[in-house]
């Protein structure tokens, strides 16, 4: 074998490697999706058994991140990646990180429904919760539909919706705070509807940082402590450049 085969069987190697490597990620997020609705159904129909089943399996999420996070570690040792392969690795050891980030909210959800089953339901049956729990749903799947696709425009769009899900958590939060005021025996349920708009808040937090890596992945910019309307004006003025 010479030389320019030898390199080519290497590059065709690292290739599958990394393509393996995202196939576990959008299994790990496949699976954390499935668990977030599990989380969110169990609260709205009442099912404690199902919200204990979320909790329990929080601990499959951790081994996914573990075994994603060992295999990165042995890419990076043995292919010595660079420049764009070096950031994919590096933006799906982040993005695990979020995933499974969004498991343990799931599985505090879990915990809380199964919890709430045993309380008398409100009249509105957790509306606000399926309305805003719709909007994260969308968000997590959206941004998993960025990551597989490598779709910079998508996480754009996608992290952006954050913000809708920071005011739909403001509005809830006022609402919860006046029915606690108006009627102190809802203290003990309505805390716990807080602590699931918290969780679901900051799963959509999770969700920004998964698109944020993967315009870095696209980009090569850490938009992180960026206005996001910064960086697509910038990107927009580069493409303009190139046309």
């Amino acid at each position: 074998m010479d030389t320019s085969d030898l390199s080519h069987h290497i590059s065709r190697r690292f290739n599958e490697d990394l393509e393996a490597l995202r196939a576990r990620v959008m299994a790990m997020g496949g699976f954390v999706e499935s668990q977030l609705a599990k989380a969110i159904t169990s609260l709205l129909e009442g099912d404690s058994s199902l919200g204990q089943s979320v909790a329990l399996d929080d601990l499959k999420v951790n081994g996914m991140e573990v075994a994603i996070d060992e295999e990165c570690s042995r890419i990076l040792a043995t292919r010595s990646p660079t420049a764009g392969d070096l950031r994919v690795v590096i933006a799906i050891i982040k993005t695990i990180t979020d995933l499974e980030r969004i498991g343990d909210e799931g599985e505090k959800i879990g915990l809380i429904a199964s919890r709430l089953a045993t309380m008398e339901r409100p009249e509105n049956k957790y509306r606000e919760i399926k309305h805003l729990g719709r909007i994260v749903s969308t968000m997590v799947h959206e941004a998993l539909d960025a990551l597989a696709r490598l779709d910079a425009d998508s996480a754009f769009r996608v992290a952006h919706m954050d913000r809708v899900v920071d005011e739909e958590y403001e509005a809830i939060h006022r609402q919860c705070i006046t029915f606690m005021m108006e009627d102190p025996r809802t203290i003990r349920r309505v805390l716990d509807v807080m602590w699931v708009v918290r969780s679901l808040e900051r799963i959509g937090d999770h969700a920004k940082n998964i698109c944020e890596y993967v315009i870095y992945m696209v980009h090569g910019k850490d938009v992180r402590h960026t206005r996001l309307e910064d960086i697509e004006r910038e990107l927009r003025g580069h493409r303009g450049k190139s046309d």
